[in-house]
């Protein structure tokens, strides 16, 4: 391989292929190795820095990392009712993070609660019926049967979705 002063890049390059790292410009290398790294191998090892059960319930959703202002901080997505499950393995999850990255990460970790999409469902059902019998009424009154039948078909695909 040669080297080669390559007059766009703040260091001398190698000839031929460079790391994905060494193509990013300096500010955003920064930016990454402050919290794009923390917060990307947490979302990976979530699973084990949370442990099976908290895993299903919750997950990492932003990472702030320490300044004059305030301290690093967590923040995590947690699934409305599991709220204390969460607060009882605060500090479990807080010194799996620091062992884990091998320093002091992780100060303070925040909850938000978000609601399961499966009990939204549950509370709309009863307007998707008023909607369907709509439908189904209006889809009587079309005259063109070609495009009845096509309406029909329409309504059995999202019936299965």
């Amino acid at each position: 391989m040669q080297f080669k002063n390559n007059s766009k890049q703040r260091f001398k390059s190698i000839q031929g292929l460079r790391s994905f790292k060494d193509t990013l410009p300096k500010n955003i290398k920064k930016l990454i190795n402050k919290r794009g790294h923390i917060f990307s191998e947490t979302l990976n090892n979530w699973k084990h820095i949370a442990g099976e059960d908290l895993f299903k319930v919750c997950y990492p959703k932003a990472y702030r990392s320490s300044n004059k202002f305030g301290v690093s901080t967590l923040l995590i997505m947690v699934k409305r009712g599991h709220e204390i499950e969460l607060e009882y393995s605060k500090k479990k999850i807080m010194d799996k993070m620091n062992f884990f990255f091998q320093n002091q990460v992780v100060e303070k970790i925040k909850f938000k609660s978000f609601n399961d999409e499966k009990s939204d469902k549950k509370e709309n059902e009863p307007q998707s019926y008023e909607t369907k019998n709509r439908f189904e009424k209006n889809l009587t009154n079309v005259e063109n049967e070609s495009l009845k039948k096509s309406l029909i078909e329409l309504k059995k695909v999202f019936k299965t979705k």
